[in-house]
């Protein structure tokens, strides 16, 4: 099968690369934010998808390895995509979109809910978001969202990505 590339797989092949991961995740709410540093190695998968592999120490967890695949789905007219981490059984699946700055992309998951105090709450299920913004070709950041019982957005893990 011979897939056209769209804007979209172009965009994302701003992602390959090297780069240098620094960030700080929020461990529950009265917990002090945790900092944290990896590496990343961002390829392609052919000319559609791209795969993003980060191993290094992660806050209350030791070693980890993750990694992210994205791509877009011309005919559902959205990015998708999917994340594993080492340190965790649940496999994150997106769904997301550019954002009309083309900086921006809002990648959307459903995953595991965590009590106030970080754990897993057996048999329900959170919504969260991923927004990647590229602030140049060698910065970006990546801000994950989680949506409350509320509905309101709470920050719990902001990156800054900087090309080696």
């Amino acid at each position: 099968m011979q897939t056209e590339t769209t804007p979209e797989h172009r965009w994302l092949k701003k992602l390959i690369g090297n780069w240098m991961a620094e960030g700080e995740a929020q461990m529950g709410p009265d917990a002090p934010p945790e900092k944290w540093k990896m590496p990343e190695q961002v390829s392609a998968i052919g000319d559609v998808w791209v795969q993003c592999r980060g191993e290094g120490d992660m806050p209350g967890c030791g070693h980890g390895i993750t990694v992210m695949t994205l791509g877009y789905d011309a005919a559902r007219k959205h990015f998708v995509g999917t994340f594993v981490a080492s340190m965790m059984t649940h496999m994150w699946i997106y769904e997301g979109d550019l954002e009309s700055d083309g900086r921006s992309l809002t990648l959307r998951a459903d995953g595991p809910a965590f009590s106030p105090e970080g754990k897993v709450v057996e048999g329900k299920t959170a919504k969260y978001r991923d927004v990647i913004a590229f602030q140049d070709d060698n910065l970006r950041t990546l801000t994950s969202f989680v949506q409350g019982a509320d509905g309101k957005w709470t920050q719990i893990m902001q990156a800054t990505y900087r090309r080696q």
